[in-house]
């Protein structure tokens, strides 16, 4: 088993499965300015090395994660008035910067080739609820709950969760969590397609979900990889773009090799030998 250590989170890799754990319980698994620095850069290498073929996210303690940390992101105040006249200025094009590298930060879970896997137990809060909706699937315990807590504090989300979560689930009840800020139960999250399962308890959930990820670990990875892309793609294109996509990425991308291999492998119920993705330099953004 390879392991890494991070200040946000430990990232182990078994079975062809990369297994992040959020691993500040006593801070609620709130995310100081080094998660937003340190998980883009650990999904990418991971992918970027192809070093696994999937990927768990989970977390510790009673809360899956708090959100933003907000007093950790907070201004110093200037003692200066001339400086704290220049920092009321500069503030909106600061506030942009920083917008758009925190979306960034989940952005890196959306365009990864690896399917990305999020185990929930108790509270998923504000940029929990981001993160989660930029992963390929949820699970959750039975006392998970999703809070869009920004609009409770005076904010309108911005990392990511609107644009992702009116694919998810149908808008009215979107909207009705934004503007009243209430919790979701676990229940009523997978009645609206939220999340894909409920697990009694988190031990359960995390083999449960690890489990489901070796599964598709032991698949072909460029088959899996283009069904992440191709669904991906079709979220944001017409059904007529988006096979004509389908057609164009099969015409470049399908192997026969590959196609012989998993059929062979699975009339006889052997694990499969197959090619991994290739390595690569950089990230590219989505469609």
């Amino acid at each position: 088993m390879a392991g890494s250590h991070y200040q946000c989170f430990d990232v182990s890799i078994e079975d062809d499965v990369a297994h992040f754990v959020l691993n500040r319980p006593e801070k609620r698994n709130s995310m100081i300015p080094a998660f937003w620095e340190e998980l883009p850069k650990a999904i990418e290498k991971i992918d970027d090395n192809a070093e696994a073929r999937a990927i768990v996210i989970s977390s510790t303690g009673p809360v899956f994660s708090a959100g933003m940390d907000l007093a950790a992101f907070a201004p110093r105040q200037p003692g200066d008035k001339d400086e704290a006249r220049r920092n009321r200025i500069r503030h909106g094009a600061a506030f942009y910067d920083s917008a758009r590298k925190t979306q960034a930060t989940f952005n890196a879970l959306e365009n990864c080739r690896l399917p990305i896997l999020a185990a929930i137990q108790g509270g998923c809060v504000g940029g929990g609820v981001d993160m989660v909706t930029a992963c390929d699937m949820r699970y959750a315990t039975e006392d998970a709950f999703f809070t869009i807590f920004e609009t409770n504090i005076g904010m309108t989300a911005d990392v990511g969760t609107f644009p992702r979560l009116v694919q998810q689930m149908p808008e009215g009840i979107v909207r009705e969590l934004a503007y009243t800020g209430r919790r979701m139960p676990a229940r009523e999250a997978k009645e609206f397609g939220l999340i894909n399962q409920i697990f009694p308890d988190q031990e359960t959930m995390i083999s449960g979900v690890l489990e489901i990820a070796k599964e598709i670990a032991s698949k072909t990875p460029l088959a899996v990889y283009g069904c992440k892309r191709l669904i991906n793609y079709s979220k944001d294109h017409s059904t007529a773009d988006t096979l004509d996509y389908i057609a164009i990425w099969n015409a470049s991308m399908m192997q026969g090799e590959e196609m012989q291999e998993a059929m062979q492998s699975r009339a006889e119920k052997r694990k499969g030998e197959f090619t991994e993705l290739p390595k690569r330099r950089g990230t590219f953004g989505s469609d």
